[in-house]
């Protein structure tokens, strides 16, 4: 047992959830999810950083309350469930102000964080990369900046997160804003340094001799259980949200014989905080700089459309909603878990579109369509060229054979003159590789 905020004994790790919302909202039909799934993806986040959620509802209100955004009826109810079942963490999912969760946890005598503060502590716990690391830390340390209230417990942590939920190791010492102010002057710093070497590896990717495919999709789509599927590697694949929060390349073998390079990236979710967004630009950077997008969604879940809609606006955000939309393959999973009627429902749909291909990365049903769409796509828009190579350069000559279609050949003394059929971006590593002075 461990204390509670207020003195009394709590277990670590009991939780509750909470998904407030407004019943004019709700009414009008605002949101494309229900209050209800909304909860049931805020227990998801919960549970991905081992909290044990005892207990969760949705709260329908008329308005919003400055001082605890709840109200007061609903804090002591919810203060008498707190004590009554010994929660230590009760999770708003909603935005407060730090008003409000300092005014929540007097009354509910309990640790309390918000959405942002609970997105951030499992990206705290799961981020891998140095990079990731770093900027995971600067979105925490700038959102606590206005929460002087908060025990800033990040350096001298013995757990995952961002020490907003309390635990064992917890220092308790209180955040003085000079020194969050200079930690972040110098994670800034640190990122620009980083930024530096990441442009250095954008050049070093220009030569490698692959097209790049980006996974991306809904937390918990099944991106990492693909990932595995298609590369034979052993990323984490967990049934649970942001299992991956650092990219992961791996060699993508396609039906041609030729190869691409396939990216892993972190999971979406819905209301992603803004600062977040900014803070993992460079993490998906690899989507912005891929040669083909495979949105990969989860077409058992109930609200698979609208995280369909979440995904293309957090890729909006990033710049690059034109490729989404002319660019993209859409890998329809999880088909596994449909009853056969909607299969076939899925099935004759995806024939109307030829960007989308029904599958089961856990079955491997429909993965290798997937992967002759991926081929194809990466062989659509190729360009004939006419290319003198030396025919001392055996590996640039080779090169052709293996990543282009060689319509004609017509070697001299010194030159095998190529006609060859390349996409735009395989010429352009042609050339970067295998430049002449």
């Amino acid at each position: 047992m461990a204390e509670a905020a207020g003195g009394r004994a709590a277990t670590v790790g009991r939780c509750l959830v909470v998904h407030p919302c407004l019943r004019s909202a709700a009414s009008r039909g605002d949101s494309a999810r229900t209050p209800e799934m909304r909860l049931q993806e805020a227990t998801g986040l919960a549970r991905a950083i081992a909290l044990d959620v005892v207990a969760s509802e949705v709260v329908r209100m008329s308005a919003w309350r400055p001082g605890t955004l709840l109200g007061a009826g609903t804090v002591k109810r919810l203060a008498e469930l707190v004590t009554a079942e010994e929660i230590a963490v009760a999770v708003i999912d909603a935005t407060v102000t730090p008003v409000q969760q300092r005014n929540l946890e007097r009354d509910l005598k309990c640790k309390v964080i918000d959405r942002t503060g609970l997105i951030l502590e499992i990206f705290g716990a799961r981020a891998r990369t140095h990079e990731g690391s770093l900027q995971v830390e600067l979105a925490a340390l700038t959102y606590q900046r206005s929460r002087l209230v908060r025990s800033w417990t990040h350096l001298e942590r013995q757990r995952g997160g961002f020490g907003f939920l309390g635990g064992p190791g917890e220092s308790q010492l209180e955040i003085d804003r000079r020194l969050i102010t200079d930690r972040i002057t110098h994670l800034k710093r640190e990122l620009e340094t980083v930024k530096r070497t990441r442009a250095l590896h954008r050049e070093a990717r220009k030569r490698v001799p692959y097209p790049v495919v980006a996974l991306v999709g809904y937390t918990n789509a099944g991106k990492s259980t693909l990932f595995n599927r298609l590369t034979r590697a052993e990323v984490v694949a967990a049934d649970q949200l942001f299992a991956t929060l650092d990219p992961t390349m791996r060699r993508l073998p396609l039906p041609s014989g030729r190869s691409a390079i396939l990216s892993d990236t972190v999971g979406f979710v819905s209301d992603l905080p803004t600062p977040l967004v900014a803070a993992f630009r460079a993490t998906l950077e690899e989507v912005t700089s891929a040669d083909l997008i495979v949105h990969v969604r989860d077409m058992h879940h109930p609200e698979s459309e609208a995280q369909r809609e979440d995904v293309h606006a957090v890729l909006g955000e990033l710049g690059i909603s034109e490729k989404l939309e002319s660019g993209s393959i859409e890998a329809l999973n999880k088909i596994d878990l449909l009853p056969e009627e909607q299969k076939i429902v899925l099935r004759n749909q995806a024939k109307r579109n030829v960007a989308a291909v029904p599958i089961s990365a856990t079955t491997g049903e429909g993965c290798n369509e997937l992967l002759a769409l991926i081929d194809n796509r990466l062989d659509a828009g190729r360009q004939t060229a006419q290319l003198d190579v030396p025919l001392s350069d055996g590996a640039a000559i080779a090169w052709l054979y293996s990543h282009g279609e060689v319509v004609e050949r017509d070697d001299d003394e010194r030159h095998a003159h190529i006609t060859v059929r390349l996409s735009e971006a395989d010429l352009g590593r042609f050339q970067t590789l295998h430049a002449r002075g």
